[in-house]
Formats: structure tokens, sequence, C-alpha cells
């Protein structure tokens, strides 16, 4: 791949790589700065870093979340995208482009006219895509470029994951970076040649525009085809060999100790001592690491680094929770912080994002006991329920960081969510009783939360001007010292301010809101019902289980093809409020599979109704069938048929903003072989573990998830078995108990001692194990042996957390 960046140059015929093009090695600009590029050791994914690449080496660009900019007039005839039901292409389906959404049509039409493919992928709620389309693809001169000199196909990237991948994995590797939005120029055979991610309309000084870009090509695709032909194949063919990841000839995977240790010292070397997270600026939540650092913790509880590794996570959760990148007025976070102090946020809010973050204080609830933490998970699953939740139980993905301050004026980034302290003030004029000095309530909430005259973002934070006499929420002071500064009980002020924050979320609803992303996303949805199910299990609550029993619900009834035992992708919300699909239906990819099979685990654990067990087992028998390499190892991310002629059928090999799919199957597996005892699980999971075996030994960091699982399965999960009645409070009791503890290697089952029940076909050794003076009774099984019978849910504690 080192020619890559000079043949580009000269396809184009560039002095220098210009701002935008994959030739370029800056990484995408995140608003408010420039992304300082991140090495694979750190773990980052595509979807991790930015949306937009920076249109010059000095001016930063803004990232992330589409305004709700209107993408038509009545003037405007509609092109064929007004007939797709993906939100991201019905926004582009009023430009003056001929676009063709991603299939066999577009493809016919390039080969038959022997026209370069402009592929441009991004999804709804990204704001540079939206910059892009406002600036270019509205533009009727550059319309008729696209229409006239090239086959232009749109896609959602949240639809097509496979393609998505693919040619990002074109961008990084000629660039070191990539975005959204994504444009590539392919051949008619979808082999890419050019690559980039935002490019303005026109030239500036030291950038390059969008016009000057597609005149250069099609200048080229005229003179030297050929040439261009040639140099698509080779680095097509180098791109190949690059991403192969296979069992080789290694027999087994590395040992799980090294890969910890190292992947645990490579955390610790970034680790930021004062706020938490693990670099300067931008900030995202890292759940996959979270996760670790707890796994890691719990086997070195007795070490300096096991202590080291548990101060890390509960200190950035609680950095995190205090910050502005959580919403303390209507919960749950938004995608990622701007600046080192968690402070100023890119406003867009994921629901991928909830979802972990949810598990993740949940843990921290379980192992540090504070409720702090539980209080966190709890608003997240609120924000949810109230914002991101169709009425037949499933999840819609994403709310947009732009929205109007008032309603006909121009979307701007945040204005959802800021305040200037003149509306505190006449939102909250109540006089504190008992204060050492006159306070109002918004005077109190103010000091608490930071909250200034001039704003609390500084102009560094906001290139474009949009946020100035503007404050994000952000806790400065403890309740203690509050409390302390005014001469008020602890107690007071807590009531003080949860009353305040509550006026201030009433009166933001009259608000234009930010747009909806209503489509639903099977893989996303598994994640969200782990989100409820783990969290309701750990708290106790049945409300927060009944939330992820109504989402697997939505899921078979919605996104899953009962004859073929197949997933379906996406589904949508029709005008009317009812679920929609596309026709012919997007069938799921491995995440899907994946996500949704981890989903119905935790919600099996969660409810103890066995028919979620069951249908897991059957989608993991369909993801097999549909994804398994059976000759170098793993999982493929899509269908060989659905990538029908993409380039390159890739295995997902980063734990980024989502776990990679071949990370969480490999604790599916382990879980499923502990449920079930069957041995072909086991063996895939050593054969997977295998397949990734050199990239866990050299860069641990970039697969944290997979590392637990390595883990996991060199030291055996634990089979924790309740005999009793699931309905009976004894029962309920242990289980809850079990629940209180982090204990990540584990399976909890319910033997009802019905021989007859699914479980009891699956491990024949469960009828062997009896209740105690016929009480509902635990044991603990490790290794085909099992401990004494436990009926004391404090007994059955310290024998599972010594």
């Amino acid at each position: 791949m080192l020619g890559a960046r000079a043949w580009l140059g000269r396809v184009l015929l560039l002095p220098r790589a210009g701002a935008g093009l994959a030739a370029s090695r800056r990484c995408p600009g995140v608003w408010p700065r420039t992304w300082p590029h991140r090495s694979p050791s750190r773990g980052s994914s595509s979807r991790d870093k930015d949306r937009s690449a920076t249109v010059s080496s000095s001016v930063p660009m803004p990232a992330g979340g589409k305004g709700s900019h209107p993408s038509s007039t009545p003037q405007r005839v509609p092109n064929r995208l007004i007939h797709e039901k993906s939100p991201y292409l019905l926004q582009h389906a009023y430009n003056p482009v001929d676009w063709y959404p991603w299939g066999q049509e577009a493809f016919d039409k390039a080969r038959k006219e022997n026209k370069p493919i402009f592929l441009s992928v991004g999804y709804s709620t990204c704001h540079w895509c939206h910059m892009m389309e406002e600036e270019s693809f509205q533009n009727e001169e550059i319309g008729r470029l696209l229409s006239e000199d090239f086959v232009s196909v749109k896609v959602d990237r949240e639809e097509r994951p496979d393609v998505d991948k693919v040619y990002m994995t074109f961008v990084q590797a000629t660039s070191s970076g990539g975005g959204w939005p994504m444009n590539v120029w392919l051949t008619p055979n979808l082999q890419p040649f050019v690559g980039g991610t935002y490019f303005p309309p026109e030239d500036g000084l030291t950038r390059v525009g969008f016009r000057t870009v597609l005149l250069r090509i099609r200048e080229q695709w005229k003179q030297n085809k050929n040439t261009l032909l040639e140099n698509s194949q080779r680095v097509t063919t180098a791109l190949l060999a690059r991403s192969e990841i296979s069992v080789g000839d290694r027999q087994l995977p590395p040992s799980a100790a090294t890969v910890n240790n190292r992947c645990f010292q490579q955390l610790d070397e970034g680790y930021d001592e004062e706020y938490g997270g693990f670099a300067e600026a931008p900030k995202f939540p890292t759940p996959v690491i979270l996760s670790f650092l707890f796994s890691y913790w719990l086997s070195h509880r007795l070490t300096q680094d096991g202590s080291r590794a548990q101060q890390m996570a509960l200190h950035t959760l609680k950095m995190m929770a205090n910050g502005g990148i959580r919403d303390h007025v209507g919960q749950g976070f938004h995608r990622y912080s701007t600046d080192r102090q968690w402070h100023v946020p890119h406003f867009e809010k994921m629901l991928y994002d909830q979802a972990q973050l949810a598990v993740a204080y949940s843990q921290a609830f379980q192992i540090s006991g504070d409720e702090f933490y539980s209080d966190v998970a709890k608003g997240i699953l609120q924000y949810v329920a109230q914002s991101l939740s169709h009425r037949s139980g499933g999840f819609y993905s994403a709310e947009d960081a732009d929205s109007p301050p008032e309603r006909g004026l121009r979307p701007k980034e945040g204005a959802y969510y800021v305040w200037t302290v003149k509306e505190v003030q006449q939102l909250l004029p109540e006089p504190v009783l008992g204060a050492t000095e006159p306070l109002t309530s918004g005077q109190l909430l103010m000091k608490h939360y930071g909250l200034t005259e001039a704003g609390n973002i500084s102009p560094s934070q906001d290139p474009k001007g949009e946020l100035q006499g503007q404050n994000v929420l952000t806790v400065r002071y403890s309740l203690e010292l509050t409390a302390a500064r005014f001469g008020l009980d602890v107690e007071a002020v807590r009531t003080l301010l949860n009353t305040g924050l509550e006026k201030l979320f009433q009166a933001r609803k009259h608000r234009p809101k930010p747009h909806l992303d209503s489509k639903m996303l099977a893989a996303w949805n598994g994640l969200m019902v782990s989100g409820y199910a783990v969290t309701g299990a750990v708290l106790g609550q049945d409300r927060l289980i009944n939330y992820a029993t109504n989402g697997a619900k939505f899921l078979k009834r919605h996104m899953f093809d009962v004859a073929s035992g197949r997933l379906m992708r996406t589904c949508y919300t029709s005008p009317g409020g009812t679920v929609d699909h596309s026709n012919p239906p997007c069938w799921g990819f491995l995440e899907d599979y994946a996500f949704v099979v981890r989903g119905l685990l935790d919600l099996y654990e969660a409810s103890q109704e066995s028919a979620w067990l069951e249908w897991a087992l059957r989608l993991q028998d369909t993801q097999d069938r549909l994804f398994w390499d059976s000759q170098g190892g793993g999982y493929f991310c899509s269908e060989a048929e659905l990538g029908a002629g993409l380039p390159l059928r890739l295995k997902d090999d980063q734990d980024g903003a989502e776990p990679s799919a071949n990370s969480v199957s490999a604790h599916n597996l382990l879980r499923l072989h502990g449920f079930t005892g069957h041995k072909d699980w086991m063996d895939k999971c050593v054969c997977l573990l295998t397949a990734f075996s050199e990239r866990m030994r050299r860069v641990p960091v970039a697969l944290p998830e997979m590392v637990c699982a390595l883990s996991a399965q060199q030291q055996t999960l634990k089979q924790i078995v309740i005999c009793g009645d699931r309905q009976a409070k004894d029962t309920k009791a242990l289980v809850q108990c079990v629940h209180s503890v982090y204990i990540p290697n584990k399976v909890l089952i319910l033997a009802d001692g019905d021989p007859s029940s699914f479980l009891s076909r699956q491990l024949p050794f469960l009828s062997t194990l009896r209740r105690l003076e016929d009480q509902a009774t635990a044991y603990v099984c490790e290794n085909q042996a099992c401990s004494m019978p436990i009926t004391d849910p404090c007994e059955l504690r310290k024998l599972l957390h010594p």
C-alpha cells in the first residue's frame, strides 16, 4: 500500500494531497479541534474517528450530527431515492442529482455506459454529511456533473455496514484517516480508485473543492482509464492481503495472562489521571475498555495493577457522568466530548452508546456499591424509554446534534441542550430559604453546574460562533461543597437541584426537537435489550427487565423471518407510527446476530424464561451457517451472497464505539457452551480466538472485548445453578444475590425440576441437583464439579465473591 498515496495524487494531478482526499495524511477533524492521529494501539474504530475531514491543515471542522435541514422544496422534483425507507436516503431525495440506491441497477448502468461510480456514504444524524449536501449535492452545476459523468450511488452506512467497511478500509489504508461523509470513486466492477471524506464545494488556498475533484476524475477517466483500472486492481489486491485474518498454522490462541497484562499496560500508558479517559481530546465513551478494566480488576484484585484498573474505570465513569457529555436535564449521553474535561460535547445521541453505558454503570454499581452509578444507569434507560422507544417495543437509532434555536431558524449545534443565565434565572426565580446569603433556585443551580453570564463555552470550542453566551451543564462541585458554600443541608440542595432540572426539562420540551433517526437496527436493538436486561437484573427492577422483554418480542415479531431463520437488519417507522420494511428486506449482518444473541442470553439470565435461550441457540446456528469461515476461522461480517461483487469480504477486528461482532461472538459461544454443554460451541470459540491471535498479541488494546473472552475461555466459566420455582421468593432471593455480584465469566441457570425442560435436555447433570429441605438451592459448578448446596443468599455471596 506504500505507493497508494503517490498514485492517488497523480490521478487528480494535484501538487499536494488535498483536503478530503484519501491521499491526505490528516485524520478527520473533530469539532472544535483537529483530531490528533491515533495509532492502531489505541483501539479506535472508524466510527470512533469523526464524520468529516479537515479541509486544510489549519481549519478544524466540526463533526457528527445533522441539523434538521429541509431537503425538499415544492419546486423540486424528487429523484429515485424518494422510494427508499432510509431516513438518510430520503434526506437526499430532492437533490438535483440522479442518485441510485446501492444495487444492481446502478452497477449495470455503470458497465453499460462505461462510467465510474461515485459512492457517497453517510447517515441520518451526520452534520458534515448534510453540510456537503447543502454545499454540493444541492448545487445544480455539481448535480449535472454527477448525473452526466458518473453513476451516483447513495448509501446509508447503518443500513449497509458491509459496503461502508469495505470502502472505509480503502480510505483509511490510503490516508491513515477516515470518516463521514465518505466519498469514493469506483470502477464499474466496484473497485475503488480514489476516496475521501468531506469536500468543500470550491477550491481554497490550501484545499481542493469537490467540483475540481469531479472535473479531474472525469478527465482522467477519459484519458488514463487503463492506468486507473490497473492501479485500482493493485490496491484491491494489497487490501485483500492486508485484511486477511485466519488461523494459519497456529494451533491455539495466545496466553490470556500475557495478552491481558499487555492490554492493561497499553491502557495505563494513555490514561488521563486528572479527568479519566484515554486521550487528550476529543474523548469518547469507551465501554469496551471499561469492561476490560473491570474484568482485569476481578482477576488481579490483590495486586496493585488490579486496584489501578478499578480506579481507572470508576474514575472515568464518574468524570463522564459529572461532565457535559451527560445530559443532566434529559439524561442519556452525547456522542463524545470535544475537550479533555468532558465538558463541551458533540451533542448527537446514539442508541448504542446508551445501551453499553447502562451496562458499564450497572457494573460499576455492582463493584463499588455506590448508588451514584446506579442512578446514572437508571437515567440513561429513562432517556431511552422517553425518546428512543417505539410503542411496539423497538428502539430508534439516534437523535441529532443540531436543531433550530427557534422554529423557522437555521439549525445549530447543541441548540436544544444549552442554556443562558437569563433563561435559568427566569425559570427558577424562587428564593432559597435558610441560605447564608440571598439566593434563588436558579443561582444555586448555576453555581453547582458552572453556568456563567458570558457562557461557559470558550471560543476555541465554538469555531462557528453558534454557542456564544450559552452554557453546558457540568457538575463543578460535590453536593457537600455546594451545600457548605450556602450553609444548606445536603439533602435540601439535592432536592432543589432536582426540582430545578425538572423545570428546565419541561421548558426544553417547548424548543424545536433535534431530528430523530427512527430507523431501527437489529444489532443496536440487541445491545439495548442487554442494557435493560443487565441493569434490571443488577438493580432488581422488573420494570426494566420488561423493557428488555418487549424489545426482544419486537425483534422476533418484526425483524425475524421464521421460514429462513434469518434476522432482518432494519425496519422503519411509517408516518402512521406502524412498523415498515424495505422491499426486498435488508438482511442481517454478523453484528445483528452477535448482538441479538448476547441480548437474548442476558435476557434469559434476567428473566429465567428459557424461550429466549432457545431462540438464541437457533440464531447462533444461523449465524454459523451464514458467516463462519470454515477455512480461516472466525466470522465474516457479511453473507457471501449479500456482498457479491464487493472487492473484499472482511472480518471485523476492532472493538471501538461498538464491540467487534467477533469479540461478542467469542463470548456468546462460551456462554452457549455453558448453557448446553455442546462441544462444538467451545471448539468454534477456540478457533475464533486463534484466528485473531496475531492481532491480540500485537495490539490487544484494539480488541479489549476479545481479550476478555480469551481470559474467560482459559479460566473456564462458572455454571451457577438455582434449583427452585421461578416465581418463589426464595428462588428470587438467590437469583438477586447472583446478580448483585460482578461475575462476568458465568452462566446463570434455573433448574425447575422438570426433566423434560429445555435446559434439562441440554444438561443432564441438572437432574442430579436437588433442593435442600424443599428450599430454593444454589450450586456453583466449575470443571464438571459442583459446590455443596447453598440455601442462604449471604453464604452464596461469600462463595461467589470471597
